[in-house]
């Protein structure tokens, strides 16, 4: 599978996310900071699964139409922190869908997942993620499960990595840095978390108008690759 993340930075790489889902031929993109008015139905070949609505700048998904049928999809909102409260910039920071692979016949869930600014502490993050697994573990019991998104952790990544394993989920960043716009703010802010999948690359692609660089997570089923 073949999964795109991209945050893009209030709307304004919208009108680049179907080249692409063409130029990669992309099975899930997952999208954060988008306005759910503008995203067009279908994109190519992939149609939308669902959008936030609460949100002024949400998250969406979009699935290859000719392998996944969509079984449900919602969205979560999660702990909220101080930024949140006083601007609302967003209610729901979580959006998951069970899916069916026709391609396999195993089913999945995957995420769009985007989590509390830097003006937030990282426990609150650390909390948010948490809770995430949780709802996706809800969604697909026992399934494997990708999450994407904008976790907004550049530093002490070492302690967020432990506890991903404490959650029984791999962490993987991509192979170059993904928010380069501020140098002192500049790292891995895109990332993949993932259980009973196996992760092969996570690739920074190349900068479009958004501060952030979209990332491409090639994965497949575990049990998949064993028997290869």
């Amino acid at each position: 599978m073949q999964t795109i993340s991209y945050n893009l930075r209030k709307n304004r790489a919208l009108k680049e996310i179907e080249g692409l889902a063409e130029q990669h031929a992309v099975d899930i993109l997952c999208l954060q900071e988008a306005d759910a008015v503008t995203l067009p139905a279908h994109l190519g070949h992939m149609r939308l699964v669902r959008a936030t609505e609460k949100n002024r700048l949400g998250l969406a998904m979009y699935v290859r139409e000719d392998r996944f049928q969509v079984r449900e999809a919602h969205a979560f909102q999660l702990k909220k922190s101080l930024h949140d409260r006083v601007l609302q910039p967003a209610h729901e920071r979580l959006l998951g869908a069970r899916l069916h692979d026709r391609q396999t016949g195993r089913d999945l869930v995957a995420a769009s997942f985007h989590a509390a600014p830097l003006t937030a502490l990282n426990s609150l993050r650390r909390h948010q993620i948490s809770t995430a697994l949780g709802e996706l573990r809800q969604l697909g019991p026992g399934l494997p499960a990708l999450m994407v998104g904008d976790y907004n952790y550049p530093v002490f990544k070492d302690r967020l990595d432990r506890h991903m394993r404490d959650e029984g989920y791999d962490l993987t960043r991509s192979d170059k840095r993904t928010y380069t716009r501020y140098k002192m703010f500049r790292g891995h802010y895109d990332f993949a978390t993932s259980t009973g999948l196996r992760v092969d690359s996570v690739r920074t692609l190349e900068r479009g108008t958004s501060d952030h660089l979209p990332i491409l997570v090639s994965a497949a089923f575990e049990e998949q690759l064993a028997a290869a």
